[in-house]
């Protein structure tokens, strides 16, 4: 499996910060908000990452990251010339991903509880189709939704619905089998003229090869894409940080853990 960050977009919600910097470098408590994504990457084992960034972008990116040799790793970048949905990864990214199967993650997205990676071992074993997440939040209207039966099979997904089904949201977390690069290349772009990535789901679900794990209680997912949110984030690790004395998303530090280096 090959994984896909996704740090592309204007990151207006974030400017004036964004005027200058792309959001995805900007700090979350101690560390580049592209650790967390790219942390998460790894703990999936995922040793060949693709970051997509803006035009003009790469140069920064790689100076963090370079080639991700120090990981253990290998980091390869593309452009995504113009903000045309989160699906045209798979079409920008598409030689990179070859033949295999792929995770996506949005760079503006971080995940935290106890005992990921074997939460992420099994999204990764035996991927045929597609696994996404679903997670309870008290603003529905703002994301993705997948709403279940009595059986608690997903029935429809919805972007950002004026009356939702479900309270249930979808974390920019994804896993697909190879046929997500003709599913996201026979999409048509949606009235904001964007690729969507509700609609590859949506093509998972019709061909019945859509999984949906929840996610309980016991896991943080933290969007950071607004002002107050990035602060949220950064406050949150710098708690369990300080209290454990440990660190999230270290990347030295997990590639050593698996063995990368």
């Amino acid at each position: 499996m090959k994984g896909i960050i996704m740090a592309a977009g204007k990151g207006t919600r974030l400017e004036p910060m964004t005027k200058a910097i792309n959001k995805h470098l900007l700090p979350v408590y101690d560390k580049p908000m592209i650790f967390y994504p790219l942390s998460i990457l790894m703990l999936c084992k995922i040793k060949e990452v693709l970051i997509i960034v803006n035009p003009g972008e790469k140069e920064s990116f790689y100076k963090l990251l370079g080639d991700g040799s120090q990981y253990g790793i290998k980091i390869e970048y593309a452009v995504q010339e113009k903000p045309n949905g989160i699906g045209q990864a798979f079409i920008v990214g598409g030689d990179f991903i070859g033949k295999s199967s792929c995770a996506l993650i949005l760079g503006d997205n971080i995940f935290y509880r106890d005992s990921i990676q074997s939460l992420l071992s099994k999204s990764v074993r035996n991927l045929s189709g597609a696994t996404i997440f679903a997670y309870h939040v008290s603003d529905p209207k703002r994301f993705g939704i997948v709403n279940f039966d009595k059986k608690d099979k997903p029935i429809s997904i919805e972007e950002k619905p004026k009356k939702p089904k479900s309270s249930y949201a979808v974390p920019g977390l994804y896993f697909y089998d190879n046929t997500v690069k003709k599913i996201a290349s026979k999409i048509s772009p949606s009235n904001r003229g964007e690729i969507e990535i509700t609609d590859i789901n949506r093509e998972y679900l019709k061909m019945k090869k859509l999984k949906v794990v929840k996610l309980g209680r016991g896991m943080a997912w933290l969007d950071v894409g607004m002002p107050d949110s990035l602060l949220d984030a950064s406050s949150f690790i710098r708690t369990i940080e300080k209290r454990q004395g440990l660190q999230i998303a270290n990347l030295d530090e997990i590639a050593k853990s698996l063995k990368f280096i």
